[in-house]
């Protein structure tokens, strides 16, 4: 599958960025790999915080979650998704490793956004979980 049918990435007004992927994908390490360069490319010298969007996605392989462990040029990452697959993947992915950057997951847009651009830890009411920087798993 080529990078531009398996996701979308573009730059909000609030200044981060925004990735969706394409519902049904199974995400693999290559896929996972270029996305992250992909990533890196546009945010050059200056990490950003990235609201990536899950909705829809089939299936994350293990070397895939390997990739998203590895430092990038993303400062803060919000995963949104709305059911409860999408859930459980994030939960999966965010829940065996450590991750470079304070990630969270979010079922709604504006507050993953708002988390994004205020950039407090931790997230505001309404998240399930949350795995600290430093690897510490969270929860209220």
């Amino acid at each position: 599958m080529e990078l531009e049918d398996a996701m979308a990435v573009w730059e909000a007004r609030r200044g981060f960025l925004r990735l969706k992927w394409a519902p049904g994908i199974d995400i693999d390490g290559p896929l996972a790999d270029a996305a992250v360069q992909y990533v890196n490319r546009l945010n050059g010298d200056q990490a950003r915080p990235l609201l990536v969007d899950m909705t829809g996605m089939r299936m994350l392989t293990r070397d895939a979650r390997v990739v998203f462990t590895r430092p990038c040029m993303v400062s803060r990452l919000a995963l949104l998704g709305r059911s409860r697959v999408d859930a459980m993947l994030a939960n999966f992915a965010l829940g065996v490793a450590s991750h470079p950057m304070p990630m969270h997951f979010f079922t709604d847009e504006v507050e993953a956004a708002s988390w994004l651009v205020r950039g407090d830890d931790p997230p505001p009411r309404g998240f399930r979980w949350w795995r600290s920087a430093e690897g510490t798993p969270r929860s209220r």
